[in-house]
């Protein structure tokens, strides 16, 4: 993020938001785009995903770091990028409302340093819902983290992890 943070300097904080979003809630693009300031509460150390057609709402906990990238981007970096006004969280460097492209391009930036280079944020997810299945913890709690409507959404991660499982073994 450093070549990030001096080139554009505005939105250093909003992209590692953004990034901490997908690796620690494991947020989909469309979540993330949808996203208004009043769904952060800093104050609570949480942030609210609203439902959509496919996947359930939920209240999720964000970490002390993502609380200090969330308060800079929201208090100072947002109101400097702003063109027009709007509800709307993650704002892009022409001032406008992101549209999700922004969020893959960033990381698309990020490719280089990690060592799967076809990573893209769906990836992120599903591998972010695959570690905390494969660690053990119970499938409804990945279900209600991961805002699946039903059970049988969240245990495909497991089987995926079986078939991996099953090819090594092969």
């Amino acid at each position: 993020f450093s070549q990030l943070k001096s080139r554009y300097k505005l939105l250093y904080h909003r992209n590692k938001l953004i990034i901490s979003l997908l690796i620690y809630q494991a947020l989909t693009t469309s979540e993330l785009v949808k996203l208004k300031i009043k769904n952060i509460d800093v104050e609570q150390g949480t942030i609210y995903i609203p439902r959509s057609h496919r996947l359930n709402a939920r209240t999720l906990e964000l970490r002390a770091v993502q609380l200090d990238h969330a308060y800079h981007y929201i208090c100072m970096d947002r109101n400097q990028l702003l063109k027009q006004s709007t509800d709307q969280l993650l704002i892009t460097k022409t001032g406008n409302e992101e549209s999700g492209e922004g969020i893959s391009y960033l990381v698309s930036t990020l490719r280089s340093s990690i060592k799967n280079n076809k990573v893209t944020p769906q990836l992120i997810r599903q591998s972010v819902i695959t570690n905390f299945l494969s660690s053990g913890t119970d499938l409804r709690i990945v279900q209600v983290f991961a805002g699946h409507k039903k059970p049988s959404a969240t245990e495909k991660y497991r089987q995926t992890n079986l078939e991996k499982l099953r090819s090594s073994i092969e």
